[in-house]
């Protein structure tokens, strides 16, 4: 189903990113709409699939996860039983918080947050165990300058 977005509709999905426990009334309020309107729109919204989740962000070293890593992955297998193993290993380590297939040197990417140098390393040594890569390399980051930005509407 494809749902064309107003200014109205961008402005309620802007204050949605900012603070999704906002009330109807609130968003109503700050958008410039009855509240019954604003539901609408919101019931609108939500039926064609454009919301796909209500979460909460985490500050990740307050929880444990001081250690932010992207790994770049290079195969030379391209068959799509590889590919099925490859992002079932993958997607079983929950430490992998983002995963791209990218085009460039490299054939995928990984966000990867760990505890420390060691809690990586271990993840690490899971994910070569269990699949032949090609090449692996890793950047270390030492800040998160603009992390988990909502996206522009």
């Amino acid at each position: 189903m494809t749902y064309k977005l107003d200014n109205i509709d961008r402005k309620i999905l802007k204050e949605l990113q900012e603070d999704s426990r906002r009330s109807q009334r609130e968003i109503a309020e700050r958008v410039g709409l009855s509240q019954n309107a604003c539901w609408r729109r919101l019931k609108a919204i939500s039926e064609s699939g454009l919301i796909k989740g209500h979460t909460i962000r985490l500050d990740p070293a307050d929880i444990g996860l001081g250690l932010t890593v992207f790994v770049m992955i290079r195969t030379r297998h391209h068959s799509r039983t590889w590919l099925k193993q490859f992002r079932q290993e993958v997607s079983s380590i929950p430490n992998v918080i983002d995963f791209y297939r990218v085009a460039g040197d490299y054939d995928y990417m990984l966000k990867i947050m760990a505890e420390d140098m060691n809690a990586f390393d271990r993840i690490y040594q899971k994910l070569i165990d269990k699949i032949d890569l090609e090449t692996v390399t890793s950047y270390m980051t030492m800040e998160a300058i603009a992390d988990s930005r909502d996206l522009p509407i």
